[in-house]
């Protein structure tokens, strides 16, 4: 970890591209104060926030991103999430307890859960990933909060992170709880729609993709009938599908149709 501590200590919470007055002690104080604590072991804060792309522009080890901690969070938020449903859920059954778990822990959620602690804003990544707001794609805030989550497992213990999780993710658990389970997949819903209306199911059909390879951004448009109802993007195909499904789902659900 000295390594990784030495080659970060000049930097700032943003990489070179961004603000260098800010520095990134200050900004794992900012993120501390949100979390609500102050890590024993500063370095492990530290290497939650590196992203592959400012290892690769600064001479550092694969090793030295948060990638490997992001293995250990997502066990760690599987477990805690899958806790908290098997106490909140005694009539579920396996299979309903294992889809509300996958809506809790999926890519989007995390993302959503990372942009309310300003999660993007502490990650130091790389020119490329900068250039193209990839900081802010839910494929990278989903990876770093995992991560984050580990970092304070191995630093603060299992009953510390799971109550942590919680807290963090409270919103959504109170959601599920209301529902009765989780919320229904855009694209599923526009499908049953769709077909409710006796046609084909929705195609989708990728209009772009722009960005490096590292951090692609996808545009996709979702056809119904031959006609575009609707248009979103995201960091991975199925991210931008389900925003454009979302899309034609608040456009049909405002507009009669036409079909």
């Amino acid at each position: 970890m000295s390594a990784s501590s030495s080659a970060l200590s000049p930097r700032g919470p943003m990489g070179s591209s961004r603000d260098d007055n800010v520095s990134i002690s200050a900004s794992i104080k900012a993120l501390e104060s949100v979390l609500g604590f102050s890590f024993k072991d500063p370095s492990l804060i530290r290497l939650a926030l590196v992203h592959r792309s400012y290892c690769n522009e600064n001479g550092l080890e694969p090793s030295e991103s948060y990638e490997r901690l992001e293995f250990l969070g997502d066990a760690v938020l599987e477990l805690a999430v899958s806790t908290e449903l098997y106490r909140r859920f005694p009539d579920a059954d396996e299979g309903e307890l294992t889809k509300t778990r996958s809506s809790l822990v999926r890519r989007e959620t995390l993302a959503q859960i990372a942009r309310r602690i300003d999660l993007g804003e502490h990650l130091l990544v790389g020119k490329g990933v900068e250039a193209t707001n990839g900081r802010q794609q839910d494929s990278v805030l989903a990876a770093a909060f995992e991560a984050l989550m580990a970092a304070v497992y191995i630093d603060q213990g299992n009953e510390f992170t799971r109550q942590l999780i919680l807290r963090l993710i409270d919103a959504e658990l109170t959601q599920a709880e209301r529902a009765g389970g989780p919320p229904e997949n855009p694209k599923s819903k526009l499908q049953e729609m769709v077909q409710g209306q006796g046609l084909v199911p929705p195609q989708y059909r990728v209009v772009s993709s722009e960005g490096p390879d590292h951090g692609p951004v996808f545009t996709v448009e979702v056809l119904v009938d031959g006609q575009v109802v609707g248009a979103g993007a995201g960091g991975k195909k199925s991210e931008a599908e389900n925003a454009a499904a979302q899309a034609a789902l608040a456009a049909l659900a405002v507009s009669p149709s036409d079909h």
